[in-house]
């Protein structure tokens, strides 16, 4: 792999998404975005609800381009120039819809809380701002023109 590139893998439990160098990644901890570049210091975080944006490296006669992925919970680990995203959820951003992200929202905010205990009240916040972070995704996808 070149020094100018990382090794990037993306896991979920269910398969492995992807596992190809990348020039860069902006990604959702759970307290905020950060980027990796090459030879980024070791890091551990948290993986927060929202868009993984990864940059590939041109090679041959291949433009490297960016894949965008919606991912919720896990973990990230960078260290020896391999960053690892292990995310409960990992859905590209090609395969989001706008709409359906919209009225998923649209369902939990007008959902009355008042009758729940405290617990419930949380989850269902919870459930609100994975549900807003992937309204973001899908919006922030089509923006770029991809769809």
């Amino acid at each position: 792999m070149a020094t100018n590139t990382f090794r990037c893998r993306l896991i979920t439990r269910e398969a492995l998404v992807l596992d190809e160098p990348a020039v860069a990644a902006i990604i959702p901890a759970w307290d905020g975005l950060f980027g990796v570049l090459p030879g980024r210091a070791p890091i551990v975080a948290q993986l927060g609800a929202g868009e993984l944006r990864l940059d590939f490296p041109d090679s041959g006669s291949a433009r490297g381009g960016s894949r965008a992925f919606f991912v919720d919970d896990g973990f990230v680990q960078m260290v020896n120039n391999e960053l690892t995203i292990l995310a409960v959820t990992a859905t590209p951003a090609e395969g989001l819809s706008e709409s359906d992200a919209s009225a998923e929202l649209a369902e939990l905010s007008a959902r009355n809380t008042e009758s729940l205990s405290q617990a419930e009240r949380d989850r269902v916040r919870d459930r609100r701002q994975r549900a807003s972070a992937k309204l973001r995704t899908a919006r922030s996808f089509k923006a770029r023109g991809a769809i």
